[in-house]
């Protein structure tokens, strides 16, 4: 990776920390560093450098946002949520797996639709795993636990399409919003955790 673009990342990290009279001017420069420096190839645009309202209250308030300003942000996010028009929310599980288990995607040398879910970067999925992020909670028996209904499964996909609907700064992706994962996918990853034949609940 250009040493560059790891200088000017890093640099652009240590002064979103400082907390000084003039940190929109540190900001400001930060930016100015990484437009330069960053260039559009492939899927991976200059938007991508561009923070939305969201982020910058995140960044801002340090992910601890007032409650008002969370309870409007939330509300916004879940606007963004289209759910699947044949009112189903499951697909297949198996396909599910797949999607969770893949990291592939999102680099500039991949096409638009062939994103994985990365979900094992941040959960423990079912017991096969060998390995496994801890960022986010073990899923592990997620169906089994809380019950097969369908008002879950419902959650389950809005939780999926956009979690800063429900966690403002939430570190997991917006992966419907921002259009990395199909509804199908979606509904494959819901089936994932819900169905009662997926390894997740055994």
């Amino acid at each position: 990776m250009n040493t560059k673009i790891i200088l000017a990342a890093a640099c652009a990290a240590a002064l979103a920390g400082c907390a000084t009279k003039d940190e929109a001017a540190y900001r400001a420069q930060a930016d100015a560093v990484l437009k330069r420096d960053f260039q559009a190839r492939g899927i991976a645009t200059m938007d991508r450098l561009d923070q939305t309202e969201l982020q910058r209250i995140c960044t801002q308030y340090h992910d601890n946002p007032p409650f008002e300003v969370q309870q409007r942000l939330e509300a916004a996010e879940m606007k963004t949520v289209k759910l699947p028009a044949d009112g189903k929310f499951m697909g297949d599980w198996k396909r599910g797996a797949r999607i969770a288990e893949s990291g592939r995607g999102m680099t500039w040398s991949d096409k638009p639709g062939e994103a994985g879910g990365s979900c094992y970067n941040c959960h423990q999925l079912s017991p096969q795993q060998t390995s496994f992020g801890t960022l986010g909670p073990s899923l592990l028996q997620f169906g089994k636990t809380r019950g097969y209904t369908e008002a879950n499964q419902k959650y389950v996909y809005e939780r999926i399409y956009n979690s800063k609907a429900f966690n403002t700064c939430s570190t997991m992706p917006r992966f419907g919003s921002t259009g990395t994962l199909t509804e199908a996918q979606i509904k494959d990853l819901v089936a994932y955790l819900m169905d009662p034949e997926s390894p997740v609940n055994k």
